[in-house]
């Protein structure tokens, strides 16, 4: 098997702005895999927080050997995980070997794995602006979205006031996420009132690994899922301790076989699955729709945030995003973003 990758710059519809900061375009590196007459595609979003970046998502790609047998997956994962970091470059791999894998044998990936095509509605995400701002975006998502996800952290005293303008303006359910930017006794402030405006739960309110995380799980009026606390199945242990629910992402997995396995496991451990998903475009947004049928919760919108989808092909029905049903992931790069 060929691989090949190149970084690619993807443009916002608008500033997108949460806790930790605001940009208006962001890196991804899509990577190429050749085999038998077939390609299969995928995308790694990495992202600073983790220590990630385009350049070292490359740097990885063109370091790895797959040899010649696009189905050996387990084995394929398994030298791939012994590699430190690098876990969205890891998922664009896993994306690209299925997407390949699929359409040498003429199936979509959710049905090569034996799933469910669709998952839940996906929340559409608004990001943290004053109050007001905020409200007028709820406001102009009803109809298309069935869910709405609100980025708290503002550090301004106004996080309940978000939430209350933005359901004085919308009867959709109501999800938070804070990016770790409170403290214990600021979430033990805001959660109570939280609950009482409806809101479904609370993501990541902590940063990841404090100590404080058991106590806020007891104390809380509402479900506390874990984002930055939670990348890879050896996670979920710990996240139980803190969390009612964890929040599954491939390019902090490392790919759709690991995010499959953390899913089963979260049930086990009784809790909550909730899948999101960075700033991406189609292609990786299509590598997570393919598992989301595992999840109680979706937060797939990251090429729906895009001024342009370079990779055309989930379509957003009844506010689902749903996956082709077309061989592999289905989606295939508009004619002007295609690769050399």
């Amino acid at each position: 098997m060929d691989i090949r990758a190149r970084v690619v710059t993807l443009e916002l519809a608008e500033r997108f702005t949460i806790a930790r900061g605001s940009t208006d375009t962001t890196e991804v590196v899509h990577v190429e895999i050749d085999h038998a007459g077939e390609r299969g595609n995928g995308e790694a979003a990495p992202i600073e927080r983790y220590d990630e970046s385009a350049a070292s998502a490359l740097a990885f790609v063109e370091r790895t050997e797959l040899g010649d047998d696009p189905f050996s997956l387990e084995d394929l994962g398994e030298r791939l995980a012994k590699r430190p970091g690098e876990q969205a470059a890891k998922a664009a791999i896993d994306a690209a070997l299925h997407d390949l894998c699929g359409k040498l044998l003429g199936l979509p990936v959710w049905r090569l794995l034996g799933l469910r095509r669709a998952g839940p509605p996906t929340s559409w995400t608004i990001g943290l602006a004053d109050p007001d701002a905020m409200a007028g975006k709820a406001a102009a998502a009803q109809g298309r979205f069935r869910r709405l996800k609100l980025k708290l952290g503002g550090g301004d005293g106004l996080d309940v006031e978000r939430v209350r303008a933005v359901r004085s303006a919308s009867k959709l359910p109501l999800q938070v996420d804070v990016n770790e930017w409170w403290s214990l006794e600021e979430a033990l402030e805001a959660l109570p009132q939280l609950a009482e405006l409806g809101v479904q739960y609370c993501e990541q309110p902590l940063r990841a690994g404090d100590p404080d995380g058991p106590e806020l799980r007891r104390r809380s009026p509402l479900p506390i899922y874990v984002d930055e606390d939670c990348h890879t199945l050896a996670d979920l242990a710990a996240c139980a301790e803190r969390a009612h629910g964890v929040t599954i992402k491939l390019a902090k997995s490392g790919g759709m076989r690991e995010a499959v396995r953390m899913a089963h496991a979260a049930r086990a451990l009784g809790l909550g699955v909730m899948l999101g998903c960075m700033l991406e475009s189609g292609l990786g947004i299509s590598a997570g729709c393919q598992v989301a049928s595992l999840c109680d919760h979706v937060d797939l919108d990251g090429n729906l945030l895009l001024a342009h989808d370079p990779w055309p092909g989930v379509q957003l029905v009844d506010g689902v995003q749903l996956p082709p049903a077309s061989p592999g992931l289905g989606v295939h790069p508009a004619p002007r973003v295609a690769l050399d």
